[in-house]
């Protein structure tokens, strides 16, 4: 039976590893891997409170929720990156240094 230290422990290490990847990634793509990991763990962790704590729908509803804000994100995050690679040729985050046109 797991316990909720080893959920937490889990979403230690996702979050962990998705802040590891924003930070480091220069490719766009890369980042918004990273920035789902994050998400991911909110959403694990959602789901493990509610279970341990008796309330499984509140856990779920939020869990749901995060994934629908994950779908929308990487849509609008997708549209960007292909922008960013018109206006620059390159999806590179470093290579965008500004906004204008």
């Amino acid at each position: 039976m797991a316990t909720l230290q080893s959920y937490l422990m889990v979403t230690a290490i996702l979050f962990g590893l998705g802040l590891f990847v924003v930070t480091t990634r220069r490719n766009a793509v890369g980042v918004l891997m990273g920035v789902e990991l994050i998400l991911n763990a909110a959403s694990i962790n959602f789901v493990a409170f509610a279970h341990f704590r008796g309330n499984d729908v509140a856990g779920n509803m939020f869990s749901i929720f995060i994934i629908v804000l994950a779908a929308a994100e990487a849509a609008v995050a997708l549209a960007l990156v292909i922008s960013l690679f018109r206006q620059f040729g390159t999806i590179d985050v470093e290579e965008a240094t500004t906004l204008k046109g």
